[in-house]
């Protein structure tokens, strides 16, 4: 039985979250699927506006004794108009890290989708900080956060390494997706982007817990043993040469 134009393209709407074979009205988009991109961009904005609740997260990870801080940024607004200011530590927050010696500091930061931190991050950090080998600092719940804050929390904690747990930029198909930036030796306002390794896409319908707590914690380890992180260092050698899973980590 041969399929109609209509089944082929529904079969592969099932396959994919992109915006594929939306038909027209005359010269324009039909109107549900007009609705539909107006629901999914204003689930967007909602998504980058929306509220962190820390006291769930440290809830979460009472047992690990975990700190709080803000960025410079005072609130959700000036945070979005100013990234700079999401970068650096509020000075009562850079005052109050305690300084050690560890391996890696876990910063969970709110990014551009607390959604995605507050559904997600706990739950990967604990997958983390079960890993042997590792000596781990208090993990640090981040306010109004940007990737390169984890930079200055890791240099104050005294850590050789920051893994950021954050929110990523939502999209028309997905608002809930987290990221983890791993930077060996961080520098505050010195190291580039192009000096982390990163693993995107951390949510139910995308890369799952279990597999991002793998690919992280090998990239660690490969990070460690080379002494950077970057473009030197790739995910596919990491997965290669960790340790075995069971070695590495048991979720809690």
């Amino acid at each position: 039985m041969t399929r109609t134009t209509a089944d082929f393209w529904e079969s592969l709407r099932r396959a994919t979250p992109a915006r594929i074979a939306l038909g027209r009205t005359g010269d324009g988009l039909p109107t549900h699927r007009v609705l539909e991109f107006e629901l999914a961009h204003a689930r967007a904005r909602d998504a980058v506006h929306a509220p962190l609740d820390p006291a769930a997260l440290i809830a979460e990870l009472a047992e690990w004794g975990p700190l709080l801080v803000q960025s410079k940024a005072k609130d959700r607004a000036i945070f979005l108009q100013r990234p700079d200011l999401g970068r650096a530590l509020a000075p009562q927050s850079a005052s109050s890290l305690p300084r050690g010696a560890y391996d890696v500091a876990i910063v969970i930061a709110d990014g551009l989708s607390a959604a995605a931190t507050q559904g997600q991050a706990a739950k990967l950090c604990r997958m983390l900080l079960a890993a042997r080998n590792f000596t781990f600092a208090p993990p640090v719940v981040a306010l109004q956060a940007r990737v390169a804050l984890g930079d200055e929390i890791a240099a104050r904690l005294g850590a050789r390494m920051a893994v950021v747990l954050i929110g990523e930029r939502p999209g028309l198909s997905a608002c809930d997706s987290l990221g983890a930036y791993i930077t060996y030796d961080p520098k505050p306002g010195l190291t580039r982007d192009a000096e982390r390794n990163c693993v995107s896409n951390i949510r139910p319908d995308g890369l799952s817990l279990e597999d991002a707590s793998r690919r992280i914690l090998a990239i660690m380890f490969l990070a460690r043993a080379m002494g950077r992180t970057g473009p030197s260092l790739k995910e596919d050698d990491a997965l290669a040469l960790a340790p075995p899973a069971q070695d590495k980590h048991q979720p809690s």
